[in-house]
C-alpha cells in the first residue's frame, strides 16, 4: 500500500538518507534542499515522504505558485533502492489526487530535465502532456488536465 505521510520531526532525518541512482543525480535536487525551500515557502510548498506499507521509499513536494494561480508538482524521486516496483507512478496518482481533494485543482504542471527520460515517460503515463513551454533553467513543463 503507497501512501503520503507529512514531513514532521520524526521522519525527516529518514526523507535527507533518501537518493536516486549516481546517474539521476543530476535531474534532481537533494531533499536536504527541497525541505530548505519547504521550509521558506511553507505557505505553498507541500512535502510529504512517500510510504510503502511503513517504508519509506521517496520523497514529493507538491505546490502553488500565486503568480501564476498553478498548482504543481515541484519535486519528485523514488529512492535508488525502490525503484522499478510501481511506487513511483502510485505516488504520483496520489499527489494528483491531493492536488485535486485539498485545493480543487483543475490542472496541474510538472516539469523536467530533457534528459530524463524516465520521468518524462512517467508523467505521461499518468497524463500529463508536454505544453511547449522551456522553464529559465531549461528544464521542459508539462500539464496535466483534470477532467479532460
Amino acid at each position: 500500500m503507497i501512501e503520503l505521510r507529512k514531513i514532521t520531526k520524526d521522519n525527516y532525518d529518514e526523507c535527507l538518507k533518501l537518493q536516486v541512482s549516481d546517474e539521476q543525480k543530476n535531474f534532481v535536487a537533494p531533499n536536504v534542499y527541497s525541505l530548505a525551500q519547504a521550509w521558506v515557502y511553507y505557505e505553498t510548498a507541500y512535502p510529504f515522504a512517500i510510504y510503502a506499507d511503513d517504508v519509506m521509499v521517496g520523497f514529493v513536494m507538491l505546490g502553488y505558485y500565486a503568480e501564476r494561480n498553478i498548482y504543481n508538482i515541484w519535486r519528485f524521486m523514488i529512492d535508488a533502492r525502490y525503484q522499478k516496483r510501481g511506487y513511483g507512478k502510485s505516488a504520483l496518482q496520489l499527489s494528483i489526487k491531493y492536488l485535486v481533494k485539498e485545493f480543487n485543482a483543475d490542472e496541474i504542471f510538472t516539469s523536467f530535465e530533457p534528459n530524463n527520460i524516465v520521468a518524462e515517460k512517467l508523467y505521461v503515463s499518468v497524463g500529463f502532456n508536454r505544453t511547449g513551454e522551456i522553464e529559465d533553467d531549461g528544464e521542459i513543463v508539462m500539464r496535466l488536465d483534470i477532467n479532460k
